[in-house]
């Protein structure tokens, strides 16, 4: 069965039709640049742009960074314009899609949902938490296999800081930060939502996930495993379709 599935990020809107008995992408996904302001409207023709390349004509599932209630209402906006707050996101779109069945969701719980059916999370139990470092820091998090929505981990204070402000993969790019440098900004990260969490398993997803071995080897005195997503990137495509199919 195919969905198609697209992440808005702070940076790009990607997407791709999704075989959801593999877990995978089944073509290479589309990417464009996210319009900068990132405004309702702005977004919605990329979202428009990423779709049309495929001419599919089905239902789509989208990602959103930021708070999502009631599969449609976007309540957070800290990465896209502020515009997007209290917009309804999934009439928004569909419209913008020509009437395509739409489904909305937190981006970090689509990637979250997708780990934990396909990929790293997959047949565990307990606590277990993934965290995407991008633009910002996304969370997803899981008990005994059961999704808490929109928890905005990336928000959590840190030493005075908006917590992704300190070490977001962003924030490390924009600072020149060395791979050293950035891998002790996460680790304190990390400390403090165990603090609060104790999680069994800490998933690394995002970009970033490809580079695992230049940082996780660097992060110490985390009683947490900590693993790298295995969908890497994709994984909040490969989520958005997963819940588009489970409304249609």
């Amino acid at each position: 069965m195919h969905i198609f599935g697209v992440d808005i990020g702070g940076s790009g809107i990607k997407g791709a039709p999704v075989d959801l008995d593999r877990g995978d992408l089944a073509e290479e996904r589309f990417k464009v640049l996210t319009p900068h302001p990132a405004t309702p409207d702005a977004v919605a023709d990329g979202v428009k742009e990423v779709v049309g390349h495929f001419g599919w004509t089905g239902p789509v599932g989208i990602t959103f960074p930021g708070v999502v209630t009631g599969g449609s209402t976007i309540r957070t906006a800290a990465n896209v314009d502020k515009n997007w707050i209290d917009t309804d996101a999934r009439a928004l779109l569909s419209d913008r899609l020509g009437g395509l069945p739409v489904t909305v969701l937190n981006d970090a719980d689509a990637a979250g949902v997708a780990e934990m059916q396909f990929g790293a999370g997959r047949d565990r139990r307990g606590t277990v938490i993934l965290l995407t470092f991008g633009t910002g820091i996304g969370s997803a998090l899981f008990c005994e296999g059961v999704l808490v929505p929109n928890t905005e981990l990336g928000h959590l204070e840190l030493h005075g800081h908006d917590a992704e402000t300190r070490a977001s993969t962003k924030v490390k790019d924009d600072n020149e930060l060395t791979w050293e440098h950035w891998a002790h900004r996460v680790q304190k990260y990390l400390a403090h939502v165990e603090m609060l969490f104790s999680p069994e398993l800490f998933i690394i997803g995002g970009g970033v996930s490809r580079k695992s071995a230049k940082f996780l080897p660097l992060i110490e005195g985390i009683k947490a495993e900590i693993v790298p997503a295995q969908l890497q990137n994709n994984a909040g495509i490969v989520g958005a379709a997963m819940r588009a199919a489970k409304e249609a």
